[in-house]
């Protein structure tokens, strides 16, 4: 009746292992592409400021009476929303950040654990 247990316990653990093998490429690759997302998000906003302070010196100097100011509002409101969406994908990466953390000690534990109960021993299993 142990054997069972231990059977089926060991089982579930190879399951487990598995399954954080599976998503733990996953996981890292998201990670990677929410960091390249903040990157452009940063760049974007830098392109946002730069061009809002061009308008502003260019209606100042300017001669005809052109008024900036609508389009100048609305590129802030552009780079607000960018910053937004910046502080969104930060939180989603610490979170991947901390979950790939978790995924990566969970499965060392789980080796530790498997490797402690004699799982991966280096004999055959039809020799005793």
């Amino acid at each position: 009746m142990a054997a069972v247990v231990e059977a089926s316990s060991s089982g579930r653990d190879v399951l487990a292992e598995g399954l954080l093998d599976l998503l733990s490429p996953a996981v890292q690759q998201l990670d990677v592409h929410v960091h390249s997302v903040r990157e452009s998000q940063v760049e974007l906003r830098e392109h946002i400021d730069n061009l809002a302070t061009e308008l502003c010196r260019i209606n100042e100097h300017q001669k005809v009476a052109l008024d900036l100011d609508p389009y100048v509002k609305k590129l802030l409101n552009a780079r607000r929303r960018v910053v937004l969406v910046n502080n969104i994908l930060q939180n989603a990466q610490e979170r991947l950040r901390r979950l790939n953390h978790n995924v990566a000690k969970e499965t060392a534990r789980r080796k530790t654990m498997l490797e402690a109960s004699g799982v991966f021993t280096n004999r055959s299993p039809s020799k005793p």
